[in-house]
């Protein structure tokens, strides 16, 4: 007797596995009640922990949290298969053709491996991609078009302002952005003026936040990860602020701002 479970390919188990957890007799309870929209938050949770496994350099981690992150793909097109939207297997062969067809210089033609890799053919074709799917959808491509909303905002920000660059609206130079980060920050000290009016102070917060995006890409530097590295900085010295209070029977609520800050002074001779 063939062991049918044995004899299938992984992907396939994988797809029998979500296929039993969802049916509706049978299945998980909390499986079954899920949508795309309670996934999705799932789904952006998985990709940040396959990040952070590569940060950390642990390839155990790395492997379970790929897996993870495959299970949320496969749920995903379980419930489109369900409604009849798509199955797994258009998603892959989906993602084959798109491979396929954003590298010529490697599945192309003979002329065009032969012509190699040509400066710019990703954003070509990422940009002849995105007219026609709004051609399809009926609607005007806009340069900033296809820039998912739910990206984190400081990458949602560079990937805009790198877009409106190609096509020359940027400066020349660091010196504009600086002067710009000065008025934005004065701008922001005057709305300080009606604390009452939150909103416009937001808006002049934000404003300077997407001039430093702009400073980070034009340094070509990642502003999530620069701020990553603040954060992580700040984690390490105020352990050592609470390290040295402990050390002296000190707790962090007893502790007052002069003494917490001649410990953060030393904690930054360690960095």
């Amino acid at each position: 007797m063939i062991d049918l479970e044995n004899a299938m390919s992984p992907l396939d188990r994988l797809k029998s596995i979500m296929i039993r957890l969802r049916d509706p007799d049978k299945g998980c309870p909390w499986d079954i009640k899920q949508d795309f929209a309670s996934i999705a938050p799932y789904t952006i949770e998985e990709a940040y922990e396959v990040a952070d496994a590569i940060a950390r350099k642990d390839m155990d981690d790395l492997r379970d949290e790929l897996g993870d992150l495959l299970f949320q793909v496969v749920f995903h097109a379980q419930m489109a298969h369900e409604n009849n939207n798509f199955t797994l297997d258009d998603v892959i062969n989906g993602i084959c053709d798109k491979m396929e067809r954003r590298h010529p210089h490697v599945f192309g033609t003979d002329a065009q491996i032969a012509a190699g890799v040509q400066a710019g053919d990703w954003e070509r074709h990422k940009e002849r991609e995105r007219s026609n799917k709004s051609k399809e959808n009926n609607r005007k491509a806009g340069l900033l078009g296809g820039i998912a909303h739910t990206l984190p905002r400081l990458k949602r920000s560079q990937k805009l302002q790198a877009r409106a660059a190609r096509v020359g609206f940027d400066w020349p130079d660091l010196g504009p952005v600086f002067d710009k980060l000065d008025e934005e920050v004065a701008e922001l000290k005057e709305a300080l003026n009606t604390p009452e009016n939150i909103e416009h102070i937001a808006d002049e917060l934000g404003d300077i936040l997407f001039v430093c995006t702009n400073l980070a890409r034009k340094l070509n530097i990642d502003a999530e990860n620069a701020l990553e590295r603040s954060n992580v900085k700040f984690e390490r010295r105020f352990a050592y602020i609470e390290k040295c209070l402990a050390e002296r029977n000190i707790s962090l609520d007893d502790a007052d701002l002069d003494l917490m800050e001649r410990y953060w002074v030393e904690a930054k001779a360690y960095d």
